[in-house]
């Protein structure tokens, strides 16, 4: 079994800690990922409520996940970040005083 690591990562300004056994530069993609996906979707929404705009990054990255299965396309690599990116919604809402401004 893995050692769990601690990965830090920088999402929409916020710095956050996560812990995972996963490969780090994965996590680090993860992270670039969602931050670039929350970027978008505050554009095209125009909401400021962050966890709006995580919510509807979840559903744009969930939507690209299950097109992707639909058409039979691999997966393997979508699925690992989509992991990625659960786990770093999970410590993010678990745990936000592991942020730092």
């Amino acid at each position: 079994m893995s050692q769990k690591r601690v990965v830090p990562v920088t999402i929409q300004g916020r710095e956050y800690r996560v812990r995972g056994e996963g490969d780090p530069a994965g996590v680090q993609r993860a992270a670039a990922l969602l931050d670039e996906t929350m970027t978008k979707v505050r554009a095209r929404s125009g909401t400021a409520d962050s966890v709006d705009i995580a919510v509807l990054a979840a559903l744009n990255l969930a939507n690209a996940l299950a097109t992707e299965r639909a058409s039979g396309g691999s997966t393997d690599g979508l699925g690992q970040r989509i992991h990625a990116l659960v786990e770093l919604l999970e410590t993010a809402t678990a745990d936000s005083s592991s942020a730092v401004s």
